[in-house]
């Protein structure tokens, strides 16, 4: 008979992510990089108790806010290529609800976190307990089922024995380069301290392997046809690229073929800038170099995306005339608009297809229509960047500043509003993973959160993380951790007084200013502003205000010399952005309005739908 050890549940969870290991760069690692935990009644005489006896093999790290430690996971794992991750323990109701964000924004962008939130009783004795949502119809029902939607493996643990088969389930998802996503195990919080005899051979140390699954021979046979026969073809990496680790692949196709690359969001550092088929972004906020190379191309290879509209212009954009062949590890993606489905890991399929290809390479036309388009983008980013004499700085002017002060190896971090597309644009990337964008959920608040994690996945390498007032205000307590544990940051908090994207947004669609400038607020009786210096101060970063883009340089060498996290604040116009490239982007606008701005944009928007393609 098997030998059996008598644990809780909640110390059978623990000791099973203990033993899970990973294999990266040849070296064997654990695959949990730690547990965030911020306990309450729901979790803390449970999975508390467990962690506390575990710290030598899977620490606990505290944070301040619940979606703050879940986004710093989710970070985490995506600075690591999905290759190690984190879990969250939380209580049950408000700190387990705050996690569903987090959960949203790893689901979306295809990033494993495991989240292991308090539950109600399984036994219902003391029902309702404190923070307990009751269903009037459902008594199974608690504020976990939030995480249903946004989960790839959802289970509820009411026996302890359940765990020999959730558990393994649950790694298979955030292992799994098909699958991967947030795995949510609910955590009755009786259960937890229940005993079970487990066989011991449960807790046996697994190290889990990337697996690269080759693409159908048929489906390879067609793309290799169209791409072999393309005079202009155009390569879109998107962040499976990154995931897959094929960067240094994608570099050498795209030399030895002759195909420019542009790039997503996620895909971004991909290539290196100065590479001289690197031709930038693509989209939306995509640069005039790669937009005009998709409408030009004969043949399109997206590696890796989703192609989500940002991409496409609203698929008025991607693909164009062009044939489009996707090449992603998840059918779903691959299908996407109608493309020539190549299903298979990014890394070893483009190694078969240039093996394939042999001496092919793009028509002399395509790589001198290339080279000139590359060079003319260069110098819009070099303009664009540049300081002015304006009384305040642009986004843009501020990206120059801190791009100037970063290293080729240093990283990069924002998530939401108009800095993204920005970045997007005029970022340039010197080493894969030094572009950390959250463009697919664009959630509000993951900068700092975000930026922390990435700081603990690559501590040997700088995170200059670049956040708006808007997103600071919404969500900065993690600052003060990255100085609890440590983990430096260099944050620049860029105050436009508002949510300025935003209001760009209304203004182009022929609305007033209302309600995103602080200025343009109503029921306004404080004229005061925040002091984001002082605040910064107050969480234990330290922090100045500067008045120039030379004074900014100057700070940011500062902040490099410095242990602890830094933070430096610099007042921009919410109104500039840079016109130079971009798509279209499908936005709604009303067909009613007694407003002639917004009859005249509602008209201009159906003219641009004329081009954007259906299904």
């Amino acid at each position: 008979m098997e030998k059996t050890i008598r644990l809780t549940a909640a110390q059978a969870v623990v000791r099973y992510l203990a033993a899970q290991r990973s294999e990266i760069d040849s070296a064997d690692v654990p695959l949990f990089a730690g547990c965030w935990g911020i306990f309450g009644h729901g979790n803390v005489a449970g999975l508390g108790e467990a962690l506390y006896h575990a710290r030598e093999t899977l620490p606990t790290f505290r944070a301040h806010n619940e979606q703050g430690m879940a986004l710093a996971a989710v970070a985490f794992a995506k600075a690591k290529n999905r290759r190690q991750m984190m879990a969250c323990t939380t209580s049950i109701g408000p700190g387990a609800a705050n996690m569903v964000t987090a959960a949203g924004v790893a689901h979306v962008n295809r990033l494993p976190v495991l989240l292991l939130p308090g539950d109600v009783f399984a036994s219902r004795r003391p029902d309702p307990v404190l923070q307990q949502i009751e269903d009037f119809n459902d008594a199974t029902v608690s504020v976990n089922d939030c995480f249903r939607p946004v989960s790839r493996w959802w289970d509820r643990i009411t026996r302890p024995e359940q765990l020999l088969t959730s558990l393994p389930r649950a790694i298979q998802v955030l292992t799994d380069p098909v699958d991967c996503g947030p795995a949510t195990l609910c955590m009755a919080q009786d259960v937890q301290a229940e005993a079970y005899d487990y066989p011991e051979s449960f807790f046996r140390p697994q190290t889990h392997r990337i697996r690269r699954p080759a693409p159908d021979a048929d489906e390879f046979s067609r793309a290799l046809d169209l791409l072999s026969k393309a005079e202009r073809p155009l390569i879109i990496a998107g962040g499976g690229v990154l995931y897959s680790e094929a960067t240094e692949t994608l570099r050498e196709f795209a030399a030895k073929h002759a195909v420019p690359v542009a790039e997503t969001q996620a895909g971004k550092s991909s290539m290196p800038w100065d590479h001289p088929q690197a031709a930038g972004s693509v989209g939306v906020t995509g640069s005039s170099a790669s937009n005009t190379l998709v409408r030009e191309a004969d043949v399109i290879l997206a590696v890796g995306t989703r192609l989500q509209d940002f991409t496409t212009g609203s698929r008025a954009l991607v693909p164009g005339e062009a044939a489009l062949i996707q090449l992603n590890i998840q059918a779903f993606d691959a299908g996407k608009h109608r493309a020539v489905l190549l299903v298979g890991d990014a890394k070893r399929t483009l190694e078969d297809l240039t093996a394939a290809l042999g001496g092919y390479r793009s028509s002399p036309v395509w790589q001198q229509r290339t080279a000139a388009l590359i060079e003319e983008w260069n110098g819009a980013v070099d303009q664009a960047t540049s300081p002015t004499n304006a009384q305040l700085p642009s986004d843009a002017e501020v990206i120059g500043g801190v791009n100037r002060a970063a290293q080729s190896d240093d990283i990069v971090v924002c998530a939401a509003g108009g800095l993204p597309g920005e970045l997007h644009k005029l970022w340039r990337s010197g080493s894969p993973n030094g572009y950390h964008m959250e463009y697919g959920f664009s959630c509000m608040g993951y900068e700092i959160a975000g930026g922390l994690g990435v700081k603990m996945a690559h501590p040997d390498r700088e995170v200059f993380v670049m956040v708006g007032d808007g997103s600071y205000m919404m969500m900065n307590s993690e600052l003060q951790t990255s100085v609890m544990l440590g983990r430096k940051l260099i944050v620049t908090v860029l105050d436009n007084r508002g949510f300025g994207c935003i209001n760009r947004l209304q203004r182009a669609c022929g609305g007033e200013s209302f309600n995103n400038l602080i200025r343009n607020v109503d029921h306004r009786v404080d004229e005061s502003w925040i002091d984001f210096a002082g605040h910064a101060r107050s969480l234990g970063a330290i922090s100045e205000k500067v008045a120039s883009i030379a004074e900014l340089e100057q700070a940011l060498q500062r902040a490099r010399q410095s242990e602890r996290s830094y933070v430096v604040v610099i007042d921009t116009d919410p109104m500039p952005t840079t016109e130079a490239g971009g798509a279209w982007w499908d936005v709604a606008v009303p067909e009613v309005s007694e407003r002639g701005q917004v009859r005249d944009a509602h008209a201009s928007y159906i003219e641009a739908r004329r081009d954007q393609a259906q299904g």
